[in-house]
């Protein structure tokens, strides 16, 4: 079925947030704690989901999460999340974060994930998601990342039953 709903860009959907590591967000090593940034990743590409489809949006999973280096304390953390691939009812965000060391400017690619979300009408009940319409072959690129990664998740799934455990 042909969807009535206008396409929208990933620059559309697109979120910049800037926290700074304040000592409630780190640890005794003084790196802000995983978890921390896990929520902040949720925030900021849910916010993203929501803005491509004009609704509220709910996390689904979190996919592929990689942390390359520490966020210290006293330094700033920039993400920026964007729509990356829809599905019906579904859609991807990709969001990364970058570090800042403030005295220096320094910057460094610290974390990376993609978090699945499914769009929720005023019902509560899954609604169609907007197409997605990729200008650039950066967003192609993206695009087919993410779509091999739903694939990967969507055969996880069907081979684990209710309990968790693999079977076959």
């Amino acid at each position: 079925m042909p969807s009535s709903l206008s396409p929208k860009t990933p620059s559309e959907s697109e979120i910049n947030m800037t926290e700074l590591v304040i000592p409630n967000d780190s640890n005794i090593l003084g790196n802000v704690l995983g978890g921390r940034v896990m929520h902040w990743m949720d925030l900021a590409a849910a916010t993203a989901a929501h803005r491509h489809c004009n609704s509220i949006c709910v996390t689904a999973s979190i996919e592929g999460m990689s942390f390359f280096h520490p966020i210290r304390l006293g330094q700033l953390a920039h993400l920026r999340a964007r729509v990356v691939f829809v599905g019906r009812t579904s859609l991807m965000v990709k969001v990364i974060i970058h570090s800042e060391d403030m005295d220096t400017g320094e910057r460094l690619k610290t974390t990376e994930a993609y978090l699945m979300f499914v769009c929720l009408g005023k019902d509560g009940r899954p609604r169609q998601v907007p197409p997605l319409n990729l200008e650039t072959q950066e967003e192609r690129e993206e695009h087919a990342r993410a779509e091999q990664i739903r694939k990967r998740r969507l055969e996880m799934i069907k081979s684990q039953d209710p309990f968790g455990q693999e079977t076959g």
